[in-house]
Order: C-alpha cells, then structure tokens, then sequence
C-alpha cells in the first residue's frame, strides 16, 4: 500500500511539474485546454528542420556518395552503433524511435543556442528551445517509459513483470520506485541543464555584451549535444534493460 501510494504521489509529481514555469509563457486557447504556444511554435521548427534534412537526404542517393550524404549516413550508422551497444542484436526496430529521440533533442538544444528567438516579440512570453520547457522533457521521458514497458511485454509478455522480485521479492518496492523515478531524472536532467545554459548566457550578455558570453556559447553548444546523447543513450540501455529482463 505504501509503495502504490508513493507511485502516485510520483505521477501527481510529473503532473505538477508540468505547470512549472520560468518566466512568461504565451498560451493558446484550444476549447478547455490551455497549451503553451511558443513551445508549439519552436517545436514545429524543430521538425520542419529535421523533415527538410531527411527529404534532402534520401531524394537522390548516389552510389558514390556526396559530402552530404556521407554526413547523413555517418549520422545514421552512429545512432545505430548507439542503438546496438545499449540494446543488443535485437536493436534493428528500435532505431528509428532512438534516432527521433536524439535528433528530436540535438537539434532543440543547438536551436536554442543558434537561432535568435528572443527578437521575435509576441504579446506575452518569448521564444526559446523545445526542451527549455518542462513539459516537453517530461513528454519525452514519459514517451519513453511507455517504449521500454511496450518492449519488455512484447519480449516476454506477462513474465516481464517477474523482474520486479528479482534477485529477491523484498525488493519488490524499489523496483517498482524505479520505474516512476525514471522518467523524473530523465526530465529534469535534460531541462535542467538546457535552462541552466540558456541563463548563464542571458546574464552574461547583459553583463558583458561583447566577448565574454562567445566561449560560453560553443560551451552551451557542446553541452547540449552531450545531453541529446545521454538521453539517448539512457532511453536505449531502458529498453535494452526491459529486454533482457535484469539489471
């Protein structure tokens, strides 16, 4: 009983820390649902990029391959080696879901740290990264959960949730914590860190306009490809994990 009532009181949290907010947001009205509109807007962005990129790469494959290409392709085969050292042999349908995850975050962080939302003016709010939002870190993480769940039960069915008194029944509780807590650490991480940049970077340009906030931003740049890679990583040593069926 105490177990289930922490579980809830988890969700209750992700729940709660979906209205989080950092400054001023700009919402849209849609019937009873109030969404964040600039998190829609930059999102779209995101994926408007990412679909212009995969249409350029496969609309003329040549067989001795372009510079572009051999971009796109090193691209793919990194996603898979990362796919395949975290999953295992059975990696192959779970590429395209890690891949969209860490394309999905490498480019929302760099669009953060690249692109000038800020001189957009809209009535209320202003612009800034995808995962500079808390709701679409806990999405991510939440879509997550939902994936390595999906891949235990389609492997092992039923017998997936024998893992949870495994190496002993006494750990039943904590094993079950750790799937709530999973997703916790995965969105805070990846909104932390994004947010964190995003800051230092504001404060430093208001202090010292000129040189100071550049080394800062290619630091921001390469911190925030590491922590696509660590979500990524993390969401395939999940579902690798749920595969295998131990710790």
């Amino acid at each position: 009983m105490n177990v289930l009532l922490c579980s809830i009181k988890t969700l209750k949290g992700l729940y709660d820390i979906s209205g989080v907010e950092v400054g001023q947001h700009f919402y849209w009205q849609i019937g009873s649902f109030q969404v964040h509109a600039q998190v829609l807007i930059t999102s779209w962005v995101v994926i408007s990029i990412l679909l212009g990129s995969a249409i350029i790469a496969v609309r003329n494959p040549q067989t001795i391959p372009t510079d572009g290409q051999n971009f796109f392709e090193y691209v793919l085969e990194f996603i898979r080696d990362v796919s395949k050292t975290q999953i295992g042999e059975e990696y192959g349908p779970w590429v395209p879901f890690i891949g969209t995850m860490f394309l999905f975050i490498f480019v929302s962080n760099w669009s953060g740290a690249l692109l000038p939302w800020k001189i957009i003016q809209l009535p209320h709010g202003e612009l800034a990264a995808p995962t500079n939002d808390i709701n679409t870190t806990v999405a991510l993480a939440l879509l997550t959960s939902v994936a390595y769940f999906y891949a235990g039960l389609t492997k092992k069915g039923l017998g997936y949730f024998g893992k949870y008194i495994q190496p002993t029944p006494i750990l039943l509780p904590i094993n079950i914590l750790e799937d709530f807590t999973k997703p916790l650490s995965l969105s805070f991480r990846l909104f932390g860190n994004i947010l964190a940049d995003e800051l230092v970077v504001v404060v430093l340009v208001s202090l010292v306009p000129s040189v100071v906030p550049i080394p800062v931003m290619f630091l921001g740049l390469f911190t925030s490809g590491i922590q696509a890679l660590i979500f990524a990583t993390l969401a395939a040593a999940y579902i690798g994990e749920s595969m295998e069926g131990h710790h």
